[in-house]
């Protein structure tokens, strides 16, 4: 057992990968000699070299189409986009041509390509730089999102990303890459698709993901000490949805407050809570409570961005509302 950062474990991962298989290759941003903008590739060009480890153009659009073009000839690219921001920049590569060429082309070509995609905001960013866009991926089918939480998740899940022959959106909420965590020498199983409590508890189910899962234990545990138990239930994965353990946590607590760090209008949240009605609705005892980000753009302000974004007390005050039923 290590501890690690989160940071680390992406770049463990990648590399454990690469020297196990000469056609995984990194490019991207900045990610050659510099490491990445957040050191979350340092090292890998020293070891392996620029033909591996490749600085590109800054246009996202020939990032992401060269990656799906090496992806469909044999190779197995890591992507990386500096700010999920700049999803919309590259937009025709990953929705039209990564998400659907497999399925386009009848299943005779294969693209087994990771896409890194930073995102997230609370560091000031502005507008263009903190948006949390999972609503957006998900509303496009073809390749699965993953968003890992700690980083044995991270290392775990990235190499599990990198060894599929799918295209896999891979999210790193950037207040993540400097958090710590226990990383087990053998690894850890993540099954695919499977949600993960991260908290038992009895009174009120917390769906929660990326970043903001830290928020939401802190938050149990100061409702804790109120007399409510929170089970806090990470997706990790955003496609597929665990509708199972969803389901089954609220079945147990009768409450559901979703929480996320995008827009709450066409959110993952409205997702879940859709699941909830559509198959558990009967298990409830009252309405679904959902905190996210205000419906306007992230300001570059830090009080402003705070009053935007979501909060451990917009939870706090969610669940003591859920608990009223």
């Amino acid at each position: 057992m290590r501890k690690m950062q989160f940071v680390e474990a992406i770049i463990e991962a990648m590399a454990e990968e690469m020297r196990l298989n000469d056609k995984i290759f990194i490019m991207g941003e900045d990610v050659g000699f510099a490491g990445g903008v957040r050191l979350a590739t340092k090292g890998l060009f020293q070891e392996f070299g620029g033909e591996r480890v490749r600085d590109t153009p800054i246009s996202e659009a020939v990032i992401v189409g060269a990656g799906v073009g090496a992806a469909i000839t044999g190779s197995r690219p890591i992507v990386e986009l500096m700010y999920g921001d700049f999803l919309f920049i590259a937009g025709d590569e990953i929705f039209n041509k990564m998400a659907k060429w497999r399925y386009e082309h009848g299943g005779t070509l294969k693209v087994p390509m990771v896409l890194r995609i930073t995102t997230g905001g609370g560091f000031g960013g502005a507008s263009e730089h903190s948006q949390s866009l999972e609503s957006v991926m998900l509303a496009v089918p073809g390749y699965d999102i993953y968003y890992p939480s700690t980083p044995a998740e991270a290392k775990a899940m990235l190499k599990m990303a990198i060894n599929d022959d799918n295209p896999t959106i891979f999210l790193e909420h950037r207040l993540l890459y400097k958090t710590t965590g226990d990383v087990p020498d053998a690894g850890v199983q993540v099954p695919f698709g499977k949600a993960d409590i991260k908290r038992p508890g009895k009174d009120v189910t917390v769906t929660v993901h990326g970043y903001q899962v830290l928020t939401a234990l802190s938050a149990a545990e100061k409702l804790s000490a109120e007399g409510i138990d929170v089970e806090v239930v990470d997706l990790r994965f955003i496609r597929p949805l665990d509708k199972e353990t969803i389901l089954s946590s609220v079945a147990k607590t009768g409450r559901l407050v979703t929480m996320e760090e995008g827009h709450k209008t066409g959110g993952i949240g409205g997702e879940v809570a859709a699941i909830v009605a559509e198959e558990g609705i009967f298990d409830l005892y009252g309405p679904i409570k959902r905190v996210a980000a205000l419906d306007i753009p992230v300001p570059y302000s830090p009080p402003m961005e705070k009053f935007v974004l979501p909060s451990e007390q917009k939870l706090l005050d969610a669940v003591r509302e859920a608990m009223r039923y």
